[in-house]
């Protein structure tokens, strides 16, 4: 397999399990073992749409037992004789030679993943990518000729990692107590987006959009948290320096 892999540098390895877990994107080569007509191909493939049942392949790294996993697109974008490229959205953890095997198998013909490029790895996308080589020669001037400029513009922030997950942004007099850990109340937060889910994480950004760190969500209802004086989530990785922000506790 080829394509996008996120790497992350300092105390922005403490968020990457966000990357990990959040929704990929593939091109795919699948190889049918026998002739299927593309309008049949294409029905058998959107009924792998949605929630899916998988078991793991037997060269897997974790548990052969069945898992429940969700495929947000698929779309076929060419066929040529056996060989079908294809587009795949889906959540991290979807075998997509085991989607290939499956829909060979719908098919009645049985197929194989011959190919497989990962496009997407939750924000980041392959028009975001560098090469080793342009990262080796920026890591080169910047060893041998003190120039970091070059280096600098092939690394993104870590607040790069809030695109596209539930995001909270939390009160400046707030941040000091949450960088030690303490919860985060209705009372500290000065804006979320509205995908917030009880049990779910979410990035936590001061209001200058530095990047705090991850939370878990304990409660949406933020008028009620604020009247029982109950706190809305729980710091789970912390990025941001303590020294940063002044303490008001």
């Amino acid at each position: 397999m080829t394509g996008v892999l996120p790497v992350a540098l300092g105390k922005a390895t403490k968020v990457m399990p966000q990357v990990v877990h959040s929704i990929k994107e593939y091109i795919c080569v699948m190889e049918l073992h026998g002739k299927v007509e593309e309008g049949e191909l294409k029905k058998a493939a959107m009924e792998f749409v949605g929630e899916i049942y998988q078991r793991p392949p037997v060269r897997s790294n974790v548990k052969m037992r069945v898992r429940k996993r969700t495929v947000h697109e698929l779309e076929v974008l060419e066929v040529k004789d056996r060989f079908v490229l294809m587009r795949v959205s889906c959540d991290a953890g979807t075998y997509m030679r085991k989607l290939c095997h499956d829909i060979g198998l719908l098919l009645g013909v049985g197929a194989h993943m011959r190919e497989l490029r990962r496009t997407r790895s939750g924000p980041f996308t392959e028009d975001m990518s560098i090469t080793m080589q342009r990262l080796s020669e920026a890591v080169y001037m910047w060893k041998n000729e003190g120039k970091e400029e070059e280096l600098f513009n092939l690394i993104y922030p870590a607040e790069a990692l809030s695109c596209g997950l539930p995001i909270i942004v939390a009160k400046d007099t707030a941040v000091s107590a949450l960088v030690h850990g303490a919860p985060l109340g209705a009372g500290g937060i000065v804006a979320h987006t509205k995908d917030l889910k009880q049990g779910g994480a979410a990035v936590v950004l001061t209001a200058r959009g530095e990047l705090v760190g991850t939370a878990m969500i304990l409660r949406t209802d933020m008028e009620k948290a604020l009247s029982e004086k109950k706190p809305v989530a729980k710091m789970k990785e912390i990025v941001l320096e303590r020294s940063l922000y002044p303490k008001t506790w």
